[in-house]
């Protein structure tokens, strides 16, 4: 008895060359609608589902391969009582299952699309018919990936089986198909009762391989990068890159903080990040100029760093960053001119991200840990002059409150403990990852030398003790802003009205480890 083959596919890549090349082993194909279409227009022979079954397609084609002799094909065992009750239930054995998924991701992936419309892109019969080919492997084999469709032909050409090991790999590859679509599905509905259950009983992700990396953090790592099912539009994962040398682990690292730190702005604002940590922040009338300014608060940091810019980079902008050596690029895109400067320079990384939009929402963050991980959201959190409480005698100016408020938002951006001076709308000095804050100060400080004259002080979290008001005073740092909230506030805010500084409390902290 000829052996058979069911072939039902959304993507159809490759369908034609596999099944002529089944035929031409001898094997019997099987198909349903728009596959069956698809092997007749190619001139080869096919059942219909419907002619095995004897039972048509229903419900607008939801029910189609939910059959005992679709089911009942799949799941026997190579057993004789198995193969026995096949017989007598007038069963044909299926021995190979060729299956890929309703486009489902694509679908939801389309702007304006509607639940309705993403629910009928679910698949049923598809995930059943994969499953059960996976969980019967031992006897019946399971293609979900066209890239596989090569290597399956030459096996069963050369030994006119598939190998267990083959069959394994195709099951474990079938099962890792159908938990990511489930997860993309699972993804969905979570946006869509989003506020609701934000911490849901099991938390499922999956990711879709991009590229394998050379390395991680250090070259004795391996690394790989992944994008979500459903990915938000500005992110990092859906970036074109335009040239340059392969991503790195640690340049997608750096890009991801880069990219965060500029779309916490609306106005032309430059970053250039090292180790994920920003050694240059400015603002500027256009996006050259806050380049220029970023460049100039540490040129020596800035050697070797990624720079990110929350507008299109233009030929002027592209001139200055070509004149030293930068790793990567990121940006919402790149004039045609831009690229041509920046064309010279072929090991530098362009990446293209589109313009994030207002209501951007990213993913909840997670980290690992020994046996598990940790989820929590982004966070999101922007201070306006609405929120700040001013707790000195002096209030800060119009200009120092503008300027409080730029290096609130850079100083999120900073490994805790972390302390940020500015000026004119451009860091001076940044205190990263300190053990203590006062530490962190002094780094920060020290950086900005006389220039933190006349500048204001940034922190992440409360000030424990009196110690960076005075050094920032020292220093000649005009106002301060803080999240509040230590039992020694009272000295702190002491301090500050001796020194006749200005301090304003946030309310909120933007602890990052």
């Amino acid at each position: 008895m000829p052996k058979r083959a069911i072939l039902s596919v959304s993507d159809k890549t490759g369908l034609v060359e596999l099944a002529r090349g089944l035929v031409e082993l001898g094997w019997e194909l099987i198909s349903t609608g728009g596959t069956a279409r698809t092997l007749r227009e190619a001139g080869l022979p096919v059942t219909e589902v419907a002619e095995v079954t004897g039972f048509p397609e229903i419900l607008d084609g939801r029910v189609k391969t939910l059959h005992p002799k679709i089911h009942g094909a799949i799941l026997a065992r190579p057993l004789p009582e198995h193969m026995a009750e096949l017989q007598e239930q007038g069963i044909e054995a299926i021995d190979l299952v060729v299956v890929n998924l309703y486009p489902f991701r694509e679908t939801i992936a389309r702007p304006g699309v509607t639940p309705e419309e993403a629910i009928e892109n679910i698949d049923i019969g598809g995930p059943a018919m994969v499953r059960a080919a996976a969980k019967n492997h031992e006897r019946v084999a399971v293609v979900v990936n066209p890239a596989d469709y090569g290597e399956v032909l030459a096996e069963l050409r050369e030994k006119g089986n598939l190998s267990p090991e083959t069959r394994r790999r195709l099951a474990a590859a079938a099962f890792a198909h159908t938990a990511a679509y489930d997860a993309a599905i699972a993804a969905y509905f979570r946006r869509l009762i989003r506020g609701e259950e934000t911490f849901p009983t099991h938390f499922i992700m999956s990711g879709e391989k991009v590229q394998d990396l050379r390395y991680g953090e250090n070259p004795h790592q391996q690394a790989a990068f992944y994008r979500l099912p459903i990915v938000p539009s500005g992110s990092l994962a859906g970036a074109r890159q335009l040239q340059g040398k392969e991503l790195s682990y640690n340049n997608l690292m750096d890009l991801d903080a880069a990219w965060n730190l500029v779309g916490d702005f609306s106005e032309p604002v430059a970053a250039i990040i090292k180790h994920t940590n920003p050694c240059g922040v400015a603002r500027g009338r256009d996006i050259s100029e806050a380049y220029r300014r970023a460049y100039g608060a540490d040129p020596v940091s800035a050697f070797g760093g990624i720079v990110a810019l929350n507008r299109p980079v233009d030929a002027a902008t592209a001139a200055e960053m070509a004149a030293i050596f930068l790793e990567a690029v990121i940006a919402p895109d790149f004039t045609p001119e831009a690229l041509e400067i920046l064309g010279k320079k072929a090991n530098l990384r362009l990446l293209a991200a589109g313009e994030r939009p207002v209501n951007y929402v990213k993913e909840c963050q997670l980290r690992p840990v020994s046996g598990g991980f940790l989820v929590q959201e982004p966070d999101y959190h922007i201070i306006n002059r609405e929120n700040l409480k001013v707790v000195t005698a002096r209030k800060p100016t119009d200009e120092e409150m503008e300027e409080l408020l730029f290096a609130w938002r850079v100083v999120k951006h900073v490994k805790s403990n972390a302390i940020v001076v500015t000026k004119n709308g451009v860091t001076l000095g940044v205190g990263a990852g300190q053990m203590n804050r006062v530490g962190a100060a002094r780094i920060a400080l020290e950086q900005a030398g006389e220039r933190a004259r006349g500048a204001v002080l940034a922190s992440d979290a409360f000030f424990p003790f009196a110690d960076t008001v005075t050094l920032a005073a020292e220093a000649g740092i005009t106002a301060i802003i803080q999240p509040g909230g230590s039992i020694r506030d009272e000295e702190s805010i002491k301090a500050a009205d001796a020194a006749g500084m200005a301090m304003v409390f946030t309310g909120i902290r933007h602890f990052r480890h």
